[in-house]
């Protein structure tokens, strides 16, 4: 088994292309199966382990297969699952092997890899991932082990070093720019789109400044009117956007549709009945919530996830103390880990021997209790029992110390003396 991880994330590809590439919750599950059965394809032997993590700033597919080449396997089937050409989809790839494939996923898990570092919410993100991938039959001993040792990492990382306690949010970024725009966000009207963690989050860094209301869009009215009695705020439809969306000044986006909510002409529509006053709008959702032509409107400041990603890299020098403590931490559990893995690789060598050591112990057994039945001396019995035993120990190891040549023969020379010393 070699475990490897595949994937793109905002280091390597724009939204435009990880917004292809996204999966919802509910999709991962299918795509899981969809992997098995690639590498199954490939090998008949199947045993192929499976899981995918995919949020707005990475889809990635961790493994553990057996089949020739599985990181060029790997990438063809997030190329194919997606119809994308594969030519256009790889430079943006890393194709991590082994080793480098824990320490990403140790790295993930800690908030090294994040768009914001040390960013909390991936973790949740990737436990979600390990049982959705676990429920579709994708976990085996490689992964699962993979997965909980990296959350280990993580609860180690963020317990140990400061990795997190200067984490400028994505909601804090958002709450930032707004007041590039407009002076006092107490006299904004502000709309949520969505009532998921990110937007609970990102209402509560802009709750905090006072707006002069809050409104959460969501569609399921219940889910989005629980949010707003957070917040003193309402809750409307989706459906209602239409007509309501020239009433706000700063909308917050970020729901798990496949197909943008709010296209050009809907927020050309709305400028123009708030008589061209501006807009701030922020789309935190990959796949893309808004259109990204509405950004080209001069009376609308529209910013995304990757905008929002720049800023947050502020104050990014303060942590390097930190980031280098947790990148230590995580070093040695990933030696620890390989050694694991190295561990496990030998299971089927020492079965092996287990085996046929048990094979000819019976054989030499049963000769001898065929001989004391016939009313042999004992201490013959037991003398031609040693030697039988020890004689079968040593045929293969004799056998390929005489059939050896040159280098092969003198390692043997070196290593058989050594694994035959017994104490005395």
């Amino acid at each position: 088994m070699q475990l490897l991880a595949v994937g793109l994330n905002h280091t390597t590809a724009p939204v435009s292309l990880r917004e292809q590439l996204a999966l919802a919750p509910d999709q991962l599950g299918q795509a899981v199966q969809a992997a098995r059965g690639w590498f199954a394809r490939i090998d008949a032997r199947g045993g192929d382990e499976a899981a995918i993590l995919s949020t707005c700033n990475r889809t990635e597919m961790y493994a553990a297969s057996d089949v020739a080449n599985p990181l060029d396997a790997s990438a063809h089937f997030l190329a194919d699952y997606h119809k994308l050409n594969f030519a256009e989809l790889r430079p943006h790839l890393y194709m991590l092997p082994h080793d480098a494939a824990v320490r990403h996923a140790f790295r993930v898990a800690s908030g090294l890899d994040s768009m914001v570092l040390g960013e909390p919410q991936i973790l949740g993100q990737m436990k979600d991932a390990m049982r959705l991938a676990d429920e579709a039959g994708g976990l085996g001993t490689y992964l699962h082990q993979l997965f909980q040792r990296s959350f280990s990492v993580a609860k180690e990382v963020r317990s140990t070093t400061e990795i997190g306690a200067h984490s400028v949010s994505m909601a804090a970024a958002a709450v930032r720019l707004s007041q590039r725009i407009f002076d006092k966000i107490s006299d904004q009207n502000v709309l949520f789109i969505g009532a998921g963690e990110m937007i609970e989050l990102c209402a509560t860094h802009f709750a905090a400044q006072n707006p002069k209301n809050i409104t959460i869009a969501n569609r399921t009215m219940e889910r989005g009117e629980t949010l707003a009695h957070r917040f003193n705020g309402k809750a409307i439809r989706l459906a209602a956007l239409p007509e309501q969306l020239a009433q706000f000044d700063i909308v917050i986006s970020c729901t798990a549709s496949s197909l943008p909510l709010i296209g050009l002409g809907l927020v050309e529509r709305a400028i123009k009945a708030r008589r061209h006053k501006p807009m701030f709008m922020v789309d935190l959702a990959v796949p893309r919530d808004i259109e990204a032509e509405v950004g080209r409107l001069d009376d609308v400041f529209l910013y995304t996830v990757d905008d929002l990603g720049q800023v947050v890299q502020t104050g990014l020098e303060s942590r390097q103390a930190a980031v280098a403590q947790a990148e230590a931490i995580i070093e040695t559990r990933v030696q620890s880990f390989m050694h694991w893995i190295d561990d496990r690789a030998m299971v089927p060598v020492i079965q092996d021997l287990q085996e046929n050591s048990e094979a000819m112990r019976l054989f030499e057994l049963e000769r001898a209790k065929k001989m004391l039945a016939r009313g042999d001396d004992v201490d013959a019995v037991l003398d031609a029992l040693s030697k039988g035993l020890t004689a079968k120990f040593l045929h293969g190891p004799q056998q390929a110390l005489h059939r050896a040549q040159g280098d092969e023969r003198a390692r043997l020379a070196t290593l058989l003396p050594q694994l035959f010393r017994g104490r005395r």
